[in-house]
């Protein structure tokens, strides 16, 4: 599976940007697909996912504001991000895995594969 990210962008804080992560290969629909961010100087942190099912899980700190969802018949998956906020700016990652369980979910090494990142910047 290879997977790219885009949408990413300069905004400023409280305004809006959705992000895509689209997925080549047949099985896509099977997959989970995580976003993941990473801001200067810190490590990978888990943003959110979604499973072949369409359960979703989000982070505490973005838990309202952003919203993921998945168009299998594009082989795409959304990360709406709303109310951005200065501390939301990072590198932010797509991440699939067809294997992942429940216990990996918010865990880097759960996903095999890997976007290559679409920078979000939001300005006070």
């Amino acid at each position: 599976v290879q997977l790219q990210a885009s949408g990413g962008g300069l905004v400023q804080a409280g305004d809006s940007l959705r992000l895509a992560c689209t997925a080549s290969g047949s099985t896509f629909s099977r997959y989970t697909v995580g976003w993941f961010r990473r801001a200067p100087g810190k490590e990978h942190e888990f943003v959110s996912s979604i499973r072949y099912s369409s359960t979703t899980y989000y982070a505490d700190s973005v838990k309202g504001r952003f919203t993921i969802s998945r168009d299998n018949a594009k082989n795409t998956v959304y990360l709406q991000m709303n109310s951005l906020k200065p501390e939301d700016t990072a590198v932010y990652y797509c991440a699939a895995s067809g294997t992942l369980v429940l216990s990996e979910i918010r865990r880097k090494d759960g996903y095999n594969y890997w976007g290559q990142g679409t920078l979000v910047t939001v300005s006070s």
